[in-house]
């Protein structure tokens, strides 16, 4: 008797969806391009409100001996919600912030120290900082030190890993034209969100439960982060073409006719700029589980760090049908993916050059020398970065 065992296959990972939104014809300002999202069903039960702070340098005890520190932070999101699917009540539009982690003096004049990307307040409230929660697991990426002792690194690699890690990002106000652009757009009735265009590369999504918190929330767009590369890009680049559907004259007879035309045309563009935002919608992502709060879920996300796409992070609210109820996404510019990408192989192969090299169908002096124009030579030690550079030139 012969016994045949199948595998079973893993489950596809998730991927963003805009269940539940519906996008609206775009509008365009230079490079800037705005599409709305629309909902057609507002749930009542979770709401956002913007909390300001005055100081807008923030360091986040992340516990563990581990800290996160911004050098912009103007605002935290305060998320409310219901555990029973009644309305959030009383929940202003901007939360004051004083009692909201303590200002520190003398050494570090206008800093804010906070506890945790993510914090339960009283009641049913949590304040995050937005986008920041998903730079803060985009940059423990791999973080921990190598588990073998590998000769090739250094000291403090092995003792602290990537302590400290870091990027560098553009505020919005840095971006061409958005400011104008969120200034003289029409925010549509029932606007619950943003595709966010430069140059029309997808930058950002923007998604929120309620219209109300959209419109409250709708310029602190200014306030997010941005990658160099698409900055730059942004101001070489031409204004973004104004897209259109004609309407064929010859189907036009009536009023009603009219009226569906219009309707296919919207329907054609609303198409056309989901589909533009691939790079993001259905992509496939890891999440990880940031906390739960009633009937909804905080997670962020991560593509799959593909160096020859576009890749995002981002932080969600998904309630428990997967519908997004929050959203908050940052495109990764291209040595962002590139550095990410070279510690996912490392890790994956133990920290071994040899492995790693052999996996990237390059060799191990070119490896290191990789690894040190990505901005991680100081994990190898000298003599041996030294060596391979000389031996690569």
């Amino acid at each position: 008797m012969i016994s045949i065992r199948v595998k079973a296959r893993p489950p596809p990972p998730p991927a963003l969806s805009l269940r539940g939104l519906r996008a609206a014809p775009s509008q365009v300002f230079g490079n800037v391009r705005l599409t709305p999202l629309l909902r057609d069903e507002v749930r009542d039960d979770l709401r956002l409100a913007s909390r300001t702070y005055e100081d807008p340098f923030t360091i986040v005890d992340l516990g563990e001996r581990r800290a996160y520190l911004t050098t912009y932070a103007p605002h935290a999101l305060v998320v409310g919600w219901t555990d029973d699917g009644s309305p959030v009540g009383s929940f202003g539009t901007t939360l004051a912030g004083g009692a909201d982690g303590k200002r520190l003096t003398g050494q570090i004049p206008g800093v804010k120290l906070l506890d945790r990307m993510a914090k339960r307040e009283e009641g049913n409230r949590l304040r995050l900082l937005p986008q920041h929660l998903a730079f803060e697991g985009f940059l423990s990426l791999h973080f921990k030190a190598p588990e073998i002792a590998w000769t090739e690194y250094s000291r403090e690699a092995i003792s602290h890993g990537l302590s400290p890690r870091s990027e560098i990002t553009v505020g919005g106000r840095g971006v061409p034209a958005l400011e104008d652009a969120l200034r003289v757009f029409e925010i549509h009735e029932g606007q619950c969100g943003v595709l966010l265009f430069i140059g029309d590369a997808l930058a950002s999504a923007f998604i929120v439960s309620h219209p109300d918190d959209y419109r409250d929330l709708h310029r602190t767009l200014l306030e997010d982060s941005f990658a160099i590369d698409l900055i730059q890009a942004a101001q070489w680049s031409g204004p973004s073409p104004v897209l259109t559907t004609p309407i064929d004259p010859a189907r036009v007879a009536s009023l009603d006719d009219l009226r569906q035309q219009l309707a296919r045309v919207r329907r054609d563009l609303a198409t056309f700029h989901a589909d533009h935002a691939g790079t993001l919608i259905g992509r496939p992502v890891s999440t990880d589980v940031v906390y739960k709060a009633g009937p909804f879920q905080l997670q962020r996300f991560l593509t799959e760090l593909d160096p020859a796409q576009e890749n995002h992070i981002g932080e969600l609210i998904l309630s428990r049908d997967q519908t997004v109820q929050y959203a908050r996404t940052y495109r990764l510019s291209g040595a962002q993916t590139r550095r990410a990408y070279l510690l996912k192989q490392l890790a994956a192969h133990g920290w071994n050059l040899e492995s790693t090299a052999a996996s990237l169908r390059t060799t191990r002096d070119e490896l290191i020398v990789r690894l040190h124009r990505a901005g991680f030579g100081y994990l190898l030690a000298e003599h041996v970065l030294k060596a391979a550079q000389k031996r690569t030139r």
